[in-house]
This record gives structure tokens, sequence and C-alpha cells, in this order.
């Protein structure tokens, strides 16, 4: 696939979510060919040096349907069959005052 070498590669769009130790970050790119795609990569810092560990999912808007049924399928069944008594909406905040993630996309 030669037009997703990195240098092809144009941002579009970028959401950052901080969660607990976690960084979330979920960006739309585009090809020279103008095809789009997503990454979303996890980011954890690393206590022992500092640096960023980094995993990444590359999903193609082919399988956008697909995924986002299993992934609304896999959160619905933890919610509805494994902890139904727990309230997921306690979670429901942003914390705006860590700033040691912010540089590391």
């Amino acid at each position: 696939m030669e037009d997703f070498r990195k240098g092809d590669q144009q941002e579009i769009f970028s959401k950052k979510i901080r969660a607990g130790k976690r960084t979330y970050f979920f960006d739309v790119k585009s090809t020279k060919g103008n095809d789009y795609f997503i990454t979303i990569t996890e980011s954890k810092k690393r206590f022992d040096d500092g640096s960023f560990v980094k995993h990444k999912i590359f999903l193609y808007k082919e399988d956008f349907n697909k995924f986002m049924e299993a992934l609304n399928d896999t959160v619905n069944h933890v919610k509805t069959e494994l902890m139904p008594e727990y309230n997921f909406d306690e979670f429901n905040h942003e914390n705006h005052d860590r700033t040691e993630f912010d540089n590391e996309n």
C-alpha cells in the first residue's frame, strides 16, 4: 500500500481523551490519494524513564461500521450483563489540570 507511507499521511481531525494514566488519540488522516482512515492510539507514560509507550490501531473506512457495531455490542454487554448495577456515569469528568501528556503525540 504505497499510499499509506508515513510521509504521505495528512492529519485532518484529532480528538484526545485523557483517561487516568492513559491518553487516547483518535485521528482522521488522509493519503495523497484522498482516501481517509482513522488511527486510535493509546499512550501511557512510563514512570521509570519518563518515555511514552504507544499502541496504535489503524481503522480503514471499509471496517468503520463493523468496528462500531462490535465496540457498541461489547460495551453494552459489560454495562447490561456483567455490571448492570455499576454507575458508569461517575467517570464522566474531564481533568484539565494534567499537562504531562500534552506533548506526547
